[in-house]
């Protein structure tokens, strides 16, 4: 089932709509602004009903203060070092929107600022909707045209389905990511959430969180989360986690790139994607200025993140895979988040 409501009025003036995707004991709540994922409620194992991603009380919220939550990030997720790169012998200078010197998430107004067009797919067996937006040529600095679809599928057996589809029409940077952050508690902080990632090697970072264009392998370090343990466990050592993790066989969508647990509700997590890194984010920058629907202040550690993805600052780094699409390559990937409960 899908139902359509009005959401509220950007400060530009424009009419924000949001659907409700429900299935089963599962719904998904996603905003024509940003086309943010604001709800994601799911059971616990006692039948409990919760919402277990960081949201916001409105948009007016979303458009002032918002760290991305649940947003579509285009049109490069993650950091671009030093706010430029060259591609075809011509240098492109974008907007310095992270720490005055470099690019974050596609700049001062990436799509998670912009209102998206939207359509239910009556066909679909599960509820689903299509979301739409044009990016012209030289928005935020970037070359070419884009013309982007993102899909969103909820099954009664919880998984969410996204699925992002953009072309364009000259050689240009893409890497596309929802930008949840996800609490299976559904309050308090994620620290005791038990982690596993499919995921042997990282990339190392300078002070700027700009990858150094090293792959390092993972074991006996801090970022091994090659078997289970608690976010918890190592996070002093490094203060926080905001990585690049690189996947063992990307494009393998039938194997958990993730699997999260939280032993008090009994959830569990598996991510699964066509693309081949996440960032691993564990909420370092939440300062408690934020404030929750339910009243209480979102803390630092409140929430982490999987943001499927290539390599952040491919663009600048020659040994990473291509970010670079054309006119006969769209960038076409699909992530999933599935819930289950255990105990």
């Amino acid at each position: 089932m899908i139902t359509k409501d009005f959401y509220e009025t950007t400060e530009k003036g424009e009419k924000a709509d949001k659907y409700t995707l429900t299935a089963g004991l599962y719904s998904a709540v996603i905003t024509t602004y940003g086309g943010i994922l604001i709800a994601l409620h799911v059971p616990d194992k006692t039948g409990n009903i919760d919402n277990v991603i960081l949201s916001l009380e409105n948009l007016s919220q979303y458009e002032e203060s918002s760290p991305y939550f649940g947003a579509i990030i285009g049109r490069v997720a993650n950091r671009i070092g030093n706010a430029h790169f060259s591609l075809d012998g011509v240098e492109y200078l974008l907007d310095k929107n992270n720490g005055k010197a470099h690019t974050l998430h596609g700049g001062f107004n990436g799509f998670d600022r912009q209102i998206f067009k939207a359509k239910i797919d009556e066909s679909a067996k599960n509820p689903t909707i299509h979301l739409f937006l044009e990016s012209k040529d030289g928005d935020g600095g970037f070359p070419g045209s884009v013309m982007l679809e993102v899909i969103y599928s909820l099954s009664s057996e919880g998984s969410l389905s996204i699925s992002y589809k953009a072309h364009v029409d000259k050689r240009t940077p893409l890497n596309l990511t929802n930008h949840a952050y996800f609490n299976l508690k559904g309050k308090e902080d994620i620290l005791d959430h038990l982690l596993t990632l499919n995921c042997d090697r990282y990339l190392p970072v300078d002070e700027g969180l700009i990858p150094t264009g090293v792959i390092a392998p993972v074991a006996n370090t801090a970022f091994d989360f090659t078997t289970s343990k608690e976010i918890r466990q190592d996070i002093d050592k490094i203060g926080g986690y905001d990585h690049c993790m690189i996947v063992k066989e990307s494009g393998d969508i039938t194997t958990p790139i993730a699997v999260v647990k939280e032993i008090t509700s009994g959830r569990v997590m598996r991510v699964y994607t066509t693309l081949e890194a996440v960032q691993f984010y564990s909420g370092n920058f939440l300062d408690g200025s934020i404030k929750s629907p339910k009243g209480f202040m979102y803390e630092k550690y409140a929430g982490f993140c999987l943001e499927t993805q290539h390599y952040p600052d491919a663009v600048n780094h020659p040994n990473f895979p291509s970010t670079i699409y054309d006119e006969n390559n769209g960038f076409e990937h699909t992530t999933i988040y599935s819930f289950s409960v255990e105990g």
